[in-house]
């Protein structure tokens, strides 16, 4: 009856999990919603300003080629030498020609004919229309138009109505519309202009122009134009989202590195509070228990005597954990100072020289300058002799300590202390700074992570590389002395 129920906590346990929700991945999102902001902002500026470059050449375009016929048409008038109350307008309708009897037939249709050959001769024209105010052609570029009644045409209607130039853009012929018959094809793109023109009290349109053109040299430049919108535009939303990608990828490891440190930080705290604790309520029966053994090892030298030394010398190993471990948790309030690194390297390798003749460790160091570095000299020499011990440890059989010392700028020192031990493994050396991991008999873990605490104190690092079989090396960053 057990196992149904342990299974369903298991199974209740999974779907816990599972269910849990993930952390918010700020650069993720940024990614995303940036690139569709700035995406959608940048293709809408881009098809504004596409927009707008088509409209204005196609409307600057309408209103020179209507200030032109306007202006063909005024001189051709004054150039026949007909009355200024005739406009163009009002000669071009063949059958109102017996309207105006004072008009010399000669004169009305030479002033006719030369200016509709100037239209039929503008510049990429490909059809020209001419409409009466009954909406007939009384003159086109292709003459099977010739009167031919246009209805249901809106600009036309609204180029009458409101007695203004009408203009449109147009990519693809209509062939429902009976005036858009070409004798030419357009290619590409092309613009209808609607032109009145007026009588002499300039009121009533007697006459409406009807141009197509497609203008191969404004197309041109409006493709250029259009070619550097849009990649200004694309460059400009992919440089804008790249400086701020940047700038979120950079608080997102801020942040994500100070709460990895707010986290190594409390649980170190935490740790600390009850490491602590139990260190100094060990510190008494130890004691204790030291002066007793010793007391009895005075007293007994018969079999007991090879137990009463053993529990002396396992009290002071213990003794010794509880001194590093308070040591390790002491508050490094200490303020940096100068420091003659080679000097404290020196004394180190001096202190340690007794355990290095009995571990047969061959020291190589050839130090070439003597740099003044910000620490402080009783923390550095921890460190030192911190990193000396395990290199000895690791050197069981003997080997060498290779340290080179060298600049990495104008404001920083590295040291380097390479051996030739043991090495670690790949999970070993991920977890060498956490508190309380050791690979060392009877070891406490607090060295490296005391070593970590003091370097970063003052504003340095340490590395650490490593491979199985291959040895350790550690290397400490220091800031030089300004």
């Amino acid at each position: 009856m057990d196992m149904p129920v342990q299974t369903l906590r298991s199974e209740q346990g999974d779907i816990r999990l599972s269910s849990r929700k993930q952390p918010f991945n700020l650069l993720r999102w940024f990614s995303l919603i940036s690139m569709a902001v700035i995406g959608t902002v940048a293709v809408a500026l881009g098809a504004v300003s596409t927009r707008f470059v088509i409209t204005e050449s196609v409307q600057r375009d309408a209103l020179l080629t209507s200030q032109f016929i306007q202006a063909i048409a005024s001189a051709e008038v004054r150039h026949v030498s007909i009355p200024n109350v005739r406009t163009m307008g009002e000669l071009l309708d063949p059958r109102k020609d017996k309207d105006f009897p004072d008009v010399d037939p000669m004169a009305r249709a030479s002033a006719r004919g030369e200016f509709l050959d100037h239209i039929a001769h503008l510049p990429d024209v490909i059809l020209a229309n001419v409409y009466a105010p009954d909406r007939m052609v009384i003159w086109s570029t292709n003459p099977s138009l010739m009167g031919t009644t246009i209805h249901a045409d809106e600009d036309l209607d609204h180029a009458f109505e409101f007695k203004t130039p009408v203009s449109a853009s147009y990519h693809n012929v209509d062939k429902a519309r009976m005036e858009q018959k070409f004798v030419i094809p357009p290619d590409y793109i092309f613009i209808e202009n609607y032109i009145p023109l007026f009588d002499a009290d300039g009121r009533t349109v007697t006459a409406m122009v009807e141009i197509y053109k497609e203008p191969k040299d404004l197309i041109d430049r409006m493709e250029r134009g259009l070619v550097l919108i849009w990649l200004a535009t694309a460059l400009g939303g992919g440089l804008i989202y790249l400086g701020l990608y940047w700038i979120v990828r950079r608080a997102a490891i801020l942040l994500a590195t100070q709460q990895k440190q707010l986290i190594t930080n409390q649980t170190f705290v935490a740790l600390g509070e009850m490491s602590s604790a139990v260190a100094h309520s060990l510190r008494n029966p130890l004691a204790t228990i030291r002066s007793s053994a010793e007391l009895a090892l005075e007293f007994d030298s018969g079999p007991a005597h090879k137990n009463i030394t053993d529990i002396i010398g396992q009290v002071d190993r213990m003794s010794k954990w509880v001194r590093e471990l308070l040591q390790s948790l002491r508050p490094l309030n200490d303020e940096a100072e100068p420091v003659n690194l080679v000097a404290a390297l020196h004394d180190s390798l001096m202190a340690f020289a007794p355990q290095f003749t009995k571990a047969r460790v061959q020291v190589v160091f050839n130090p070439v300058q003597t740099p003044m570095i910000l620490s402080q000299h009783v923390q550095l020499t921890q460190i030192l002799n911190s990193l000396l011990a395990n290199a000895v440890e690791a050197m069981d059989n003997g080997g060498t300590l290779t340290i080179t010392l060298e600049s990495t700028d104008a404001q920083g020192v590295r040291v380097e202390l390479k051996d030739t031990g043991k090495g670690m493994t790949e999970e070993q050396r991920s977890m060498a700074f956490r508190p309380f991991f050791t690979t060392k008999q009877g070891g406490l873990g607090v060295g490296l992570v005391l070593v970590k605490r003091i370097m970063e104190r003052f504003g340095g690092s340490v590395t650490l590389g490593s491979r199985e079989g291959d040895g350790t090396s550690v290397r400490l960053s220091f800031k030089r002395v300004p």
